[in-house]
C-alpha cells in the first residue's frame, strides 16, 4: 500500500493543503526544471528530467498522461543537466528539449510519440513556442544564443532552422508576449531584454534590481513582466513604460522559475533555498502584495498554474509535483 503525505500549512486563518503528485518511473530524486500549463491542450506540461519522459496532467483529474522516447538514466541525480527538462505547445504539438542528445523534439499528445527531432548547437535550455513568427525557440546559455526554428506543416512536421540571436551574459529564461509580439529573456545579473520576434532585433535592455536574474513571466493583457531574483525577491517591469520597475516584493531565497496564474492574477516565486513558495497578488497598479509563504522543500524551484486555482511545484528529491489550491481572491 502506498503511504499518501498530505502536508497542512494554516497561517492566519487561511489553510493551504499540499498534496503531493508521483510521476511515473520517477521512484527517487529526478531533474526538474520547468513546468508550463498549456491552455491550448488544458494539460500541465512536466518534463520528466532523467525518466526520459514528458508527462501530461489533467487539472480537473490528476491523470497523468506519458509522452516516452526521450533520453532516459536510472541513475538518480537530482541536477538537470540530461534528458528533457523544458516543454512548450502550439499548433497542437508539444515541442520539448534533450539535453543529453542536445536536440529539440516534437511530440504529438494526440498519439503521445516523438514525430520529429532536430540537433541543436549547445545545450538546451528553455523551450518556448513563438506564435506570431510560428517558431520554437531554444535559450543555450553555453553558447550565449537563442537559436530558433521554423515549424513547417506536414505529417510528419519539419523544424527548419532559422538562425540564432546573441544575448551576451545570458540567455537565461524566455518567455513570450504574443500579443505585443515579443520576447523576453535576462542576463544572469540586472537586465532584462525584449526582442522583436519579428525582426528579432534587441529593442530593450531594462535593468530589474536583481542581484542574480533567473525566472520569467508574463501577463500579456497588462504588459506586465514579471522577474525572479536569486538573492529572493520580484520585481514587476511595466513594457508599456520601458520597462521601469513598477512592483517589487520580497520572497524565499533561492529564486530560479516563476509561474504566473491569470486567473487570479497571482504569481508564485518558489525559494528553492528557503523552501518555500511565496504567493503574490498582483494589482493593476503593479503594486505586488504579499499574500502568503507557503513551506515547500528544498530544492523545489520551479512552478505552474492552471486555470482552475491549482498550484503545481516540482519537488526534485523525491520526483513528485506538490500541488495546492490557491485559496485567495483574485487580484484586482
Amino acid at each position: 500500500m502506498k503511504r499518501i503525505v498530505t502536508l497542512v500549512v494554516t497561517l492566519a486563518a487561511t489553510p493551504v493543503t499540499l498534496s503531493p503528485l508521483a510521476l511515473p518511473g520517477a521512484g527517487g530524486s529526478i531533474g526538474f526544471d520547468d513546468l508550463r500549463f498549456s491552455l491550448e491542450l488544458h494539460k500541465v506540461l512536466v518534463p520528466g528530467g532523467r525518466t526520459g519522459r514528458v508527462d501530461l496532467v489533467d487539472p480537473g483529474t490528476r491523470a497523468i498522461d506519458e509522452i516516452a522516447g526521450f533520453s532516459s538514466s536510472r541513475g538518480a541525480g537530482r541536477g538537470h543537466d540530461e534528458s528533457t527538462t523544458s516543454a512548450d505547445s502550439g499548433q497542437g504539438l508539444i515541442f520539448a528539449s534533450d539535453r543529453t542528445q542536445r536536440a529539440l523534439v516534437v511530440a504529438d499528445p494526440a498519439t503521445k510519440s516523438i514525430v520529429a527531432r532536430a540537433k541543436l548547437g549547445s545545450g538546451p535550455d528553455y523551450v518556448r513556442w513563438v506564435a506570431p513568427t510560428h517558431e520554437v525557440w531554444v535559450t543555450e546559455p553555453g553558447k550565449k544564443v537563442i537559436e530558433t526554428f521554423r515549424v513547417e506543416g506536414g505529417k510528419p512536421p519539419a523544424l527548419t532552422p532559422t538562425g540564432t540571436i546573441e544575448v551576451p551574459d545570458g540567455p537565461e529564461a524566455l518567455e513570450i508576449d504574443p500579443d505585443r509580439h515579443r520576447a523576453y529573456t535576462n542576463t544572469w545579473h540586472d537586465v532584462t531584454i525584449a526582442i522583436d520576434v519579428d525582426s528579432r532585433a534587441v529593442v530593450g535592455r531594462w535593468k530589474n534590481e536583481c542581484k542574480g536574474s533567473r525566472g520569467l513571466a508574463v501577463d500579456a493583457r497588462r504588459g506586465f513582466v514579471f522577474v525572479g531574483c536569486d538573492e529572493g525577491k520580484a520585481v514587476l517591469l511595466d513594457a508599456g513604460r520601458e520597462g521601469q520597475v513598477i512592483g517589487r516584493a520580497q520572497a524565499g531565497a533561492g529564486v530560479d522559475g516563476i509561474g504566473y496564474g491569470p486567473a487570479l492574477s497571482h504569481l508564485y516565486v518558489p525559494g528553492a533555498d528557503a523552501a518555500n513558495v511565496t504567493i503574490l497578488g498582483v494589482r493593476n497598479s503593479g503594486a505586488l502584495d504579499v499574500l502568503e509563504s507557503v513551506p515547500t522543500t528544498r530544492e523545489a524551484h520551479c512552478v505552474t498554474a492552471d486555470d482552475l486555482g491549482n498550484v503545481y511545484v516540482c519537488d526534485p528529491a523525491y520526483g513528485r509535483l506538490l500541488t495546492f489550491r490557491d485559496p485567495f481572491p483574485a487580484s484586482r
